[in-house]
């Protein structure tokens, strides 16, 4: 299969991009960059040179590809209503290329928090609220599935980690604990952060490319829910800084998201794609240290 990928040269897909051509698919890869093209191309990949905020190169992408793949996002806490507009570009790009042809289109979300529980794969992902222009947009995918594309949502946790980084929210955490010499928690630090290495995610992505049917959500979680504080407190050990509770407000846009209570579980996603998480956890590669500067 010839696949579209954006966010190749990303945390995540730059795992990705290996699995894919391990697997014996083409890889044809967004890059907005020098950079970016150099390794995307040193990956094993062929770059496509164009960025979020030009149709016409997703356009281009979606329409050689067998299929699609779209990981990047901002990720600009700073302005995250421009990341959520360039991400529903894309999706409306992507959409309108693939409508009618049955191939497959899949992009990543973020677990929902639910009250009281690990989410699944069965509920809804929030449209209200500080990360709800994400999920009207995870779901604008889903609806694909009536206009024949294989539409899939892959819901990765707060923290998609691999030793040395990145760790997701949690390279937040190391940076705010460098700059202020503190390593900090929210509230009491019993809220719960689901994890996955990255690894794990990229082999699944790969599986739902390859089998998801349309309108799949799937859950990319290998760790339910790893409390605040205790993440706090090995990034506190391994870089010799004393673990505090710290105000919300501390981390910005996202105090509120890091107060609240939001453990994950993959048991429908595990049981439907044979999928078994086999790398570190999260707490594991934090404890490993060498985190990057």
């Amino acid at each position: 299969m010839r696949v579209f990928i954006t966010g190749a040269s990303g945390g995540i897909g730059s795992a990705v991009v290996p699995e894919l051509i391990g697997a014996g698919h083409e890889v044809l890869a967004l890059a907005r960059s020098d950079a970016s093209a150099r390794a995307v191309t040193a990956a094993g990949a062929t770059a496509l040179r164009g960025d979020l905020n030009d149709p016409d190169s997703l356009r281009a992408g979606a329409t050689e590809a067998d299929g699609v793949i779209h990981l990047a996002f901002g990720n600009d806490f700073t302005d995250f209503g421009r990341c959520v507009a360039e991400e529903s570009l894309a999706v409306e790009t992507f959409g309108a290329a693939l409508k009618g042809t049955g191939k497959p289109l899949v992009i990543a979300s973020g677990t929902p928090a639910v009250p009281g529980r690990p989410s699944t794969e069965e509920d809804p992902a929030p449209t209200e609220g500080p990360v709800g222009g994400r999920g009207r947009n995870a779901q604008a995918v889903l609806d694909l599935a009536a206009e024949d594309v294989r539409s899939v949502v892959v819901r990765l946790p707060r923290s998609v980690h691999a030793r040395g980084g990145p760790y997701g929210f949690a390279s937040i955490l190391i940076e705010a604990a460098r700059r202020t010499g503190v390593s900090g928690y929210v509230g009491d630090g019993t809220q719960r952060w689901p994890a996955v290495h990255r690894l794990d995610t990229a082999r699944l992505i790969r599986l739902l490319l390859e089998e998801a049917a349309p309108g799949t959500v799937a859950h990319a979680v290998g760790s339910e829910g790893d409390s605040m504080r205790a993440i706090a407190e090995v990034i506190g050990r391994r870089l010799g800084l004393p673990t505090e509770a710290v105000p919300r407000e501390n981390f910005g846009f996202l105090g509120n998201v890091f107060a609240a209570d939001q453990p994950a579980a993959s048991a429908i996603t595990r049981e439907k794609f044979t999928w078994r998480p086999t790398h570190p956890s999260l707490l594991e590669d934090l404890e490993a240290g060498n985190y990057p500067v």
